[in-house]
């Protein structure tokens, strides 16, 4: 493998088109070939981002020998498959988010990974801009004191609400938990780790699935999560983090990280930090994922492996307890 990773785009749907952009301003990758289920669809997607290969389909660009790192951005129905279709032949994935639909093909993928001795990570673009990297090193300092609290939101309100569509199809896993409320179930992971209960609610759409869903998480030390998503308004898609000495304000849109207010408790005093992307954002996970493919390593620290193991639980036990279960599910 060359300093410059030759990525495959695995899927040709707007998430693709996202990371193609951001390809664009990653310094350790390129973006080298696309592969669809329809080989005229990859073709055009080729001729399109100006793409060197367009596959016939997914598994020819599994097994192509000039990939090194696949992204996967079909839908997430598809994530476990086609992961472990290119971990089964050697390739480094980044999935996009949710990783899988749940927990069983979760542990499924981290098995192949492991088994493949290959990179798997969960695409969870939003944890690596600088923002987030600042964010880290803040709370790490205890600069606003203990985290005591955490308020988050994710809510919009689709164009088009078509029951067939991805976000409303429970035959897609569609709902608003693992499409949006991933996002702040994933920060708050991310700022308090693994919680220890949680009560939760929705609002049941026509289609069946998830329309809008709060969730309180506790944890151990008694500190506690607030957490929101929506498919039926748009919300303030903020965050808010209160420590025993200050606060943090992550403004609109906190999964889109460039903004925060920190206040001192003591001297009422703000301080705003921006951070603009240099890109569309999603350059910044790819090259934290080329950087660690280049140094051959197989898990991280920002989004490992047991990190994702327990999301997922955890959205496996929200939907348990509001007894919502896909079509294509085992019964539990």
């Amino acid at each position: 493998m060359s300093e410059m990773i030759k990525w495959g785009i695995l899927g040709t749907g707007r998430i693709s088109r996202a990371f193609a952009e951001g390809l664009r301003t990653a310094s350790n990758g390129v973006l080298h070939g696309v592969a669809s289920r329809n080989h005229t669809r990859s073709k055009a997607y080729a001729e399109e981002w100006s793409v060197p290969l367009a596959f016939e389909n997914y598994q020819q660009m599994a097994e192509s020998d000039v990939i090194d790192a696949v992204y996967v951005a079909t839908p997430h129905t598809q994530h476990a498959e086609n992961s472990i279709l290119c971990m089964k032949n050697g390739k480094a994935v980044l999935c996009e988010k949710p990783i899988a639909v749940n927990y069983g093909q979760t542990k499924e993928m981290v098995a192949q990974a492991r088994k493949s001795n290959v990179l798997l990570m969960e695409g969870m673009w939003s944890r690596f801009p600088p923002l987030m990297t600042e964010l880290r090193k803040i709370i790490s300092a205890g600069e606003i004191g203990e985290v005591r609290t955490l308020q988050a939101d994710f809510g919009f309100k689709p164009k088009a609400r078509e029951p067939e569509g991805r976000l409303l199809n429970p035959n897609l896993a569609g709902g608003s938990l693992l499409d949006i409320g991933i996002y702040p179930i994933s920060l708050a992971s991310m700022v308090m780790g693994k919680p220890k209960s949680f009560v939760s609610d929705w609002h049941r759409g026509p289609t069946g699935i998830d329309e809008q869903a709060s969730c309180i998480l506790k944890y151990d030390n008694g500190s506690m999560a607030l957490l929101h998503s929506s498919l039926e308004s748009e919300t303030r898609q903020e965050a808010f983090l209160s420590g025993a000495e200050g606060n943090i304000r992550i403004h609109k849109q906190c999964w889109k990280p460039q903004k925060m207010t920190i206040t001192s408790n003591l001297s009422q005093k703000e301080k705003i930090v921006e951070m603009p992307f240099e890109g569309n954002g999603f350059n910044y996970e790819a090259e934290f994922f080329g950087k660690l493919l280049l140094e051959g390593k197989t898990d991280n620290e920002i989004m490992s492996l047991d990190e994702s193991l327990e999301i997922m639980s955890l959205l496996d036990q929200i939907r348990r307890k509001w007894g919502l279960r896909y079509p294509f599910e085992e019964p539990s």
